[in-house]
């Protein structure tokens, strides 16, 4: 079929039986939810916006398995030119939405699952690879979205996962059938699966011998029985139930996380990529980890984009932008950004083959782009948050604003430059609050401390990658010293 439409896309979610909890109920229509909205639309967009010509060489790419054009959230990187446009068309996404748009973890997947399924079957004779192509052209023929999932409870981190007191806390093949497995455990922090149409399961850490029944890989549609999904609270989520668009910030984009719960859920062999074989979980761990930690060299500067802008925009209003400090600030915070990008574009131009054919980042350099992402960001929205002032978080809300007898007087002290709404002056002031304390602080701020691992490890990679052997002797050579 041909790519879907935005609206498409939303009728597709509509007609799933997805099972949705929040707030202590079960959501009959989370579609059409007003806290859960907002984060479809931005889903939605990477529909929307490979349907425009001007972004077709961004948002699509040719398919080697279908012969056809693709939205490139599907496709299977062949060269370093493609890894490159994702990080591109990560920033674009970025700037539209300012907000989390949730694909770019299935994205990731379906590329570190190809080249280990490959190399899987190389040593075993498995047929994980053949599984998996199968999938991925049947999502790229219909244009699907697929959430990817790695991150398990993990209980004890002092623990194996055969050595928890509860086994369920990294999911796990509880019955091995004929025709397929049945899985039980869960996946948390899940962006994106709510508004999915598949979900690709992978292992969370290396495994060994004793743990082979966690070393499951696989593939099921989100609404298969004995999946269900407990969304978490966000800062500010309920603002959406008060009719108010400003006080929101930004009221069309955002992201929501989930606990997916995998109940004794059964898997046909096709849709498996991995059934015991521990001693691939730590490649696809691995390979999946620098992918993904390529991307925020993409997303995040393009939210950051939107944010600098934000920040500019409040200091014009409050009729500072002329200040030394200010352009000082404004300056800093742009090249935090651009640095973040230039890592995410690094990492993709130094990207190689792997025995698959499809194209990994240098993993040395993305594990680099990743750690500066915990930091940047953070400095970023320090700054944001300076240029802005107090206001950003003190401001009345709409209802005030909107109230005959209240909203001359807000209009009267909380104008800034003259030729400038008070109005406008408020609203700028929530997209920033927005940014970087609200739902959008998961989407930005936090997840980029926590997202695609946690600092410690991007560093624990690093020292891998960093082939420090090879600098010692380069320094030798240097110094002329033989041993």
């Amino acid at each position: 079929m041909a790519l879907m439409t935005g609206e498409q896309y939303i009728e597709s979610i509509r007609k799933l039986n997805m099972q949705v909890y929040m707030f202590g109920k079960k959501i009959d229509n989370p579609v059409d939810d007003p806290i859960l909205r907002p984060s479809l639309n931005s889903v939605r967009m990477t529909y929307d916006l490979a349907q425009k010509p001007e972004y077709q060489d961004l948002m699509t790419a040719m398919s080697p398995y279908t012969g056809e054009r693709v939205n490139r959230f599907t496709h299977i990187h062949q060269s370093t030119e493609d890894l490159v446009k994702k990080v591109k068309m990560q920033r674009l996404l970025g700037q539209q939405t300012a907000a989390c748009f949730q694909r770019c973890v299935g994205m990731d997947a379906f590329n570190a699952v190809f080249s280990t399924t490959y190399e899987t079957d190389q040593k075993y004779g498995t047929h994980y690879h053949e599984n998996f192509i199968k999938f991925a052209t049947y999502v790229q023929e219909n244009d699907l979205t697929v959430d990817g999932a790695m991150t398990d409870p993990k209980g004890d981190r002092s623990k194996a996962p055969h050595e928890q007191a509860d086994p369920d806390l990294f999911l796990r093949i509880v019955e091995r059938r004929p025709d397929g497995i049945v899985v039980r455990g869960a996946k948390m922090h899940q962006t994106g699966a709510l508004n999915s149409h598949e979900i690709i399961i992978m292992p969370t850490q290396s495994m060994k011998a004793e743990d082979k029944d966690y070393a499951v890989s696989f593939a099921v549609p989100m609404d298969t029985d004995g999946i269900y999904m407990i969304i978490g609270r966000q800062s500010c989520d309920t603002r959406k139930l008060e009719g108010s668009e400003m006080d929101v910030g930004n009221s069309e984009f955002g992201g929501v996380e989930a606990l997916v719960v995998f109940d004794d859920v059964f898997v046909p062999n096709e849709r498996i990529f991995m059934c015991g074989e521990y001693d691939f979980a730590g490649m696809l761990v691995e390979r999946f980890a620098g992918y993904h930690r390529q991307s925020y060299g993409g997303c995040k500067v393009g939210v950051g984009d939107v944010l600098i802008g934000a920040a500019a925009l409040a200091a014009d209003y409050n009729g500072a932008a002329k200040a030394s400090h200010i352009k000082d600030k404004l300056i800093e915070m742009t090249h935090l950004n651009e640095t973040l990008y230039c890592c995410g574009i690094a990492c993709s131009a130094e990207g190689h083959p792997t025995e698959s054919g499809n194209y990994i980042i240098d993993l040395l350099l993305a594990n680099v782009c990743k750690q500066n992402v915990t930091r940047f960001p953070y400095e970023i929205v320090r700054l944001a948050e300076d240029i802005a002032g107090g206001l950003v978080v003190t401001a009345p809300s709409e209802a005030d604003l909107r109230d005959p007898k209240l909203g001359p007087v807000i209009d009267k002290y909380l104008r800034g430059v003259a030729s400038v709404s008070t109005e406008n002056r408020l609203r700028i002031l929530r997209l920033i609050e927005n940014l970087a304390l609200g739902t959008a602080a998961v989407g930005y701020r936090t997840e980029s401390l926590h997202g695609a691992g946690s600092p410690q490890a991007q560093r624990i990679m690093i020292a891998r990658q960093g082939n420090l052997e090879h600098k010692k002797e380069l320094a030798k050579a240097i110094a002329h010293i033989k041993e």
